[in-house]
């Protein structure tokens, strides 16, 4: 009788071990979609290090946007059907539950099956040099030495992996 309610105490403890996670997870996930469209997207890299006023924020979102633009204006009617299309394949697989690496593959994959002319290379080149100077202008000193150092940082890391 005494094994019985020992396996019975057990069976529950592990229920309940078990059941915790799901039950977290629920609650968490079933907030409300207009908090969730309402907080900001989580810096990532080396911006999320540097501890960006929301003045910084707004300029940086700015400059992507109109990097987003130029780089858009270069490309034919044909390639950006294309990229649309790389760009919906890449949020399938997101949804299908398939890692954040193997969707970055299908966007480098994406912008190859572009076929770029050398123009259009050379000139994405200059609007990405120039908007990576415009993004370092807009920081302090002590946050371009923090973006500097996890840079060092990143190229040391992509060299011992290799």
């Amino acid at each position: 009788m005494k094994l019985k309610s020992l396996s019975l105490i057990a069976g529950a403890i592990a229920l309940t071990l078990t059941a915790i996670p799901f039950t977290v997870k629920a609650q968490t996930s079933s907030s409300s979609p207009l908090i969730v469209a309402q907080t900001p997207k989580k810096q990532r890299g080396a911006w999320q290090g540097l501890e960006l006023t929301d003045a910084q924020k707004a300029q940086m979102q700015s400059i992507r946007r109109d990097t987003r633009a130029k780089i858009e204006a270069i490309l034919t009617p044909e390639q950006k059907a294309k990229l649309a299309a790389a760009k919906q394949a890449r949020q399938a697989q997101r949804q299908a539950g398939q890692g954040q690496r193997q969707a970055n593959r299908g966007q480098r994959k994406g912008w190859v099956e572009l076929n770029l002319t050398e123009a259009q290379k050379t000139q994405m080149r200059q609007i990405r040099e120039s908007s990576k100077q415009q993004m370092q202008a807009i920081l302090t000193p002590e946050q371009q030495a923090k973006l500097k150092q996890f840079q060092e940082n990143m190229r040391q890391r992509r060299q011992q992996s290799r």
